[in-house]
């Protein structure tokens, strides 16, 4: 394993630029030279295409619009629910505090009421 590039049999320069299969880990020291036609697996040709040539590129921008588009319709709903939500939040927040207000002006309330009837009631006892 721990041969140097020398070890391996490459003899110059132009035999380090060729394409080498491993059959395994353990045959790391057993290169195998790959026959001429497979150096070029993926031409530079098909990778890059020619600047006056257009196919597809048009949908591909149309798709990308499209769906730039509905992303930015979907973020505005979301914003919008998100907005109506906190505003139901404050509206229920200003319910809860008035019905304990309420609440308490009706306690008041009772308490005056049963004082009222209170007094009556002696007024009532006296006047028997």
């Amino acid at each position: 394993m721990n041969h140097s590039s020398q070890d391996t049999g490459s003899g110059g320069i132009h035999e380090d630029r060729k394409l080498y299969v491993v059959d395994s880990i353990n045959d790391l020291n057993k290169l195998n030279l790959c026959p001429a036609g497979s150096q070029h697996l993926f031409p530079l040709e098909e990778k890059i295409p020619v600047l006056g040539t257009n196919s597809g590129n048009g949908s591909r921008c149309l798709f990308f619009v499209v769906l730039l588009i509905m992303l930015i319709v979907s973020l505005v709903l979301v914003s919008f629910v998100i907005f109506l939500i906190i505003q139901t939040g404050n509206k229920m927040d200003d319910v809860s505090r008035r019905l304990t207000a309420e609440g308490k002006d009706i306690d008041d309330l009772k308490k005056i009421n049963n004082m009222i009837v209170m007094r009556l009631n002696q007024l009532d006892s006296e006047q028997n």
